[in-house]
């Protein structure tokens, strides 16, 4: 009787933090805070990660969560982590499966297709930004699945920072997702904003910043 009675006011306290979490943000993700609030203690007891150099996110304002990509799992660190609903930006191949998509558009996703140059993706993520919100992206585009640190970084993160002005936060993963990792860390770089127009020089200090950051979490 008293477990029953537990477990109900524990559901009734994690609804009211989902509904409460869902008046702070004007995409109201249910599916985004429900998550967070259920399965992240489960996430954390199975991979049970160290977090170095959590930032001070500011509470309004654009800004751009840019991580090295080396599990489909990477996102959930960051939105663990953070108060602030983050809006990844997501391969459209998830949007097409019927078994996952209602998943990733109820977590606020933004479908890309890596194909093509693809417009539609870059304005909704520009009018994520508009609204001061929070925008992640996986500068190399796709998960290393090489012996390399880091692949090649797209230019998407840097153009779109400098367009709206958004303050990036780097971020730095490195171990492996097994059952009680002993490994798996999550590094945060100082928040910094584009300081030039040239794109090309601030991606390369995106890559030895999110290179740096590797480093020092393999420490």
């Amino acid at each position: 009787m008293i477990v029953t009675i537990i477990l109900i006011f524990l559901c009734l306290y994690i609804i009211f933090l989902t509904f409460k979490s869902c008046q702070k943000n004007e995409f109201k993700m249910f599916w985004y805070n429900l998550g967070k609030y259920t399965l992240g203690p489960i996430f954390r007891f199975y991979y049970p990660y160290k977090v170095i150099n959590k930032p001070v996110v500011p509470e309004d304002g654009p800004v751009i969560f840019c991580c090295n990509h080396i599990n489909f799992m990477d996102q959930f660190l960051t939105v663990l982590e953070v108060k602030r609903p983050i809006h990844y930006l997501a391969k459209n191949e998830y949007f097409l499966n019927r078994k996952v998509r209602w998943f990733f558009k109820g977590t606020g996703c933004i479908p890309v297709n890596r194909e093509i140059h693809d417009e539609n993706a870059k304005e909704k993520a520009r009018e994520v930004l508009e609204k001061g919100l929070a925008l992640g992206i996986f500068p190399e585009g796709t998960r290393n699945k090489t012996k390399k640190v880091l692949l090649p970084f797209k230019h998407g993160a840097v153009s779109l920072a400098s367009k709206s002005n958004a303050t990036i936060i780097p971020v730095g993963i490195t171990g492996t997702y097994k059952f009680r990792t002993k490994d798996l860390k999550v590094n945060f770089g100082t928040p910094y904003k584009i300081e030039s127009t040239d794109l090309e020089k601030e991606n390369q200090k995106l890559t030895e910043t999110i290179l740096s950051l590797i480093k020092e979490a393999k420490k």
